[in-house]
């Protein structure tokens, strides 16, 4: 079964309906089970959705528009005959135009729900971050899908406040976690945010190290929004799970090799067995 996290940067790309397009027939191609995107924007002044296919809101949701990114993805999705369930969850404005979110889309009835994780509450500010944890399936196995955004490591607050308030929301889980997301911590840091995911009480893996055939590794590999000085390669986008669910393969997206690049961040798929 084969799972894909990407940051989208949503309708800030050059030709964003053709990228959209590109990410479209990916999925059709891989036909992932779920699937967690990031950056996932609608614009604040646009119109409300008339209708949303197979859409599962979460409490006081934030109403959807009809150029909600991933409201079209599954339109398209559907036009092509390939339906697939979804919710999004708003984290805060973007760019002083969009509501940006996060959403998750799987092949089964989901059951969402939006925990925040930020010290920061206000949508206008944009260290304002929720995590939108989804109650889902692969196959027949019950699974907590997690699609998450977090900020940067800071000495106080950021992504270690952000982790620590994630680790009390889904401490009482009963079935496997599957984390998807931009964590915004490289792995290349040591005793940052990465290490918290590692050592965390949750004990997931890093899809990375545990997938037994690897095809690429980083997610960023120049400056983008959020890195601005950057030149290095980055890991910040991320598959974690619980053991159980064992990982056969890694492989990078989106990079401009065999498929198109379609964001400022590149994708990260895995095939869970």
């Amino acid at each position: 079964m084969n799972i894909l996290t990407l940051n989208t940067h949503s309708w800030l790309e050059e030709q964003p309906l053709e990228k959209l397009q590109q990410l479209a027939d990916q999925i059709i191609k891989a036909d992932y089970e779920v699937i967690a995107l990031q950056e996932v924007n609608q614009r604040m002044d646009s119109l409300p959705a008339i209708s949303t296919h197979n859409f599962h809101p979460t409490e006081k949701q934030q109403p959807i528009h009809e150029d909600n990114f991933a409201h079209l993805l599954v339109q398209q999705l559907k036009e092509q005959g390939h339906d697939y369930h979804w919710s999004w969850a708003y984290n805060h404005i973007g760019y002083s135009t969009y509501h940006e979110g996060v959403a998750l889309l799987s092949k089964q009835p989901i059951t969402p729900e939006i925990v925040l994780v930020s010290e920061a509450t206000d949508p206008n500010d944009h260290r304002t971050r929720v995590i939108l944890i989804g109650q889902t399936k692969l196959a027949e196995q019950a699974i907590t899908a997690v699609c998450c955004h977090y900020s940067w490591w800071l000495e106080s607050g950021g992504f270690k406040h952000e982790w620590q308030k994630t680790e009390r929301a889904l401490q009482h889980h009963t079935t496997p976690l599957l984390f998807m997301g931009d964590f915004n911590n490289p792995a290349s840091l040591a005793k940052t945010g990465y290490d918290l995911v590692l050592n965390s009480p949750l004990q997931l893996q890093d899809s990375f190290l545990a997938a037994a055939e690897k095809s690429g590794e980083h997610t960023v590999e120049k400056a983008i929004d959020g890195w601005g000085a950057n030149q290095e390669k980055l890991r910040i986008d991320y598959i974690f799970t619980s053991p159980e669910l064992a990982i056969t393969n890694y492989q990078i997206l989106f990079d401009g090799k065999q498929t198109p690049v379609v964001s400022d961040h590149f994708g990260v798929t895995v095939t869970i067995k």
